[in-house]
């Protein structure tokens, strides 16, 4: 087993999109909005955390490469009363790509809307029945020759 090797490839400009939806209930998405959970500011954590998880994306996938990251950029789209839309772009200047930085940094963001929001999510029972993370998927990559 072994890494890809990329010693050969030319260092290139790199992008990529990806992103995810949570659903949660709607009263939960009405405490985000007007800044009312109690652990904080739900997509202002979030964003930390996707910035962490990119750059630490080879150390969680150990086949990954250890590029620089250059930029990373989280945007939130509240869609209807009951769910959030998490993208992530990622870029560098590197040898191969970050399609798995972008995923990881969704998917992490994702986990800490809902560990931020599990108070307001469970049931009765202790259960999260209307809560789930669904979508996860790079919905661009860019690669051009600078």
């Amino acid at each position: 087993m072994s890494m890809v090797d990329i010693t050969s490839k030319k260092i290139v400009y790199r992008e990529a999109v990806a992103e995810g939806v949570i659903r949660l209930k709607p009263e939960t998405i009405k405490r985000i909005k007007e800044g009312k959970v109690e652990k904080g500011d739900v997509l202002m954590i979030s964003s930390i955390v996707a910035i962490q998880a990119v750059k630490k994306t080879p150390e969680l996938i150990p086949l990954c490469h250890n590029i620089p990251i250059t930029n990373v950029k989280t945007e939130y789209e509240f869609i209807g009363e009951d769910k959030i839309k998490v993208r992530v772009r990622v870029k560098t200047t590197a040898k191969t790509g970050v399609e798995m930085e972008a995923l990881m940094g969704v998917s992490l963001a994702l986990l800490n809307i809902w560990d931020m929001v599990k108070k307001y999510e469970k049931d009765d029972k202790g259960q999260y029945p209307d809560t789930w993370i669904e979508y996860i998927r790079v919905v661009e990559k860019i690669k051009k020759e600078t």
